[in-house]
């Protein structure tokens, strides 16, 4: 399990450096963590499911498959170090999902889950691609109304 552990750790590291949105430290969408969750649109706006779906599996982008299981079975190569998604959209409400992408580690300081929407206190973080977050708040969003279809009903 350890090595699985550190092939999906590299692979998110590549991902990180790889895939940077053009959001920058002064760009960051502000947002507050209420409990469990952030409750608010990043973007202001809900996300749309399949965009969502589109970057969840793109390699360079979400790439959810590297590390989690899903119930994508025209995806080859679903890892097996995260949680298995299926079912995420009953057991995690929108806010919490939106925690969870946007900063893991608020939720559970010992996840090896990449930040998708942060800018500080990473470390590593290859030149061109410091300052910049992976997703951007839209895509955050979409991510998140995906999740959200990934019901115990599907």
């Amino acid at each position: 399990m350890r090595s699985k552990a550190i092939t999906c750790a590299l692979v998110v590291l590549g991902l990180a450096g790889a895939a940077a949105s053009d959001a920058r430290a002064g760009d960051l969408v502000e947002f507050f963590v209420v409990g469990n969750g952030i409750p608010e649109y990043l973007s202001g706006q809900p996300g749309d499911p399949e965009r969502g779906r589109a970057v969840a599996i793109q390699r360079k982008k979400g790439n959810c498959l590297a590390c989690h299981k899903m119930p994508i079975p025209d995806q080859q190569y679903h890892g097996e170090v995260g949680p298995d998604l299926a079912g995420v959209g009953s057991r995690m409400p929108e806010s919490e999902l939106r925690l969870r992408i946007v900063n893991p580690k608020i939720a559970n300081p010992a996840t090896m889950m990449p930040a998708f929407y942060r800018v500080d206190g990473l470390h590593r973080v290859g030149k061109a691609f410091q300052g910049k977050t992976i997703l951007t708040p839209q895509e955050v969003e979409d991510v998140v109304a995906y999740l959200k279809t990934l019901t115990d009903d599907t």
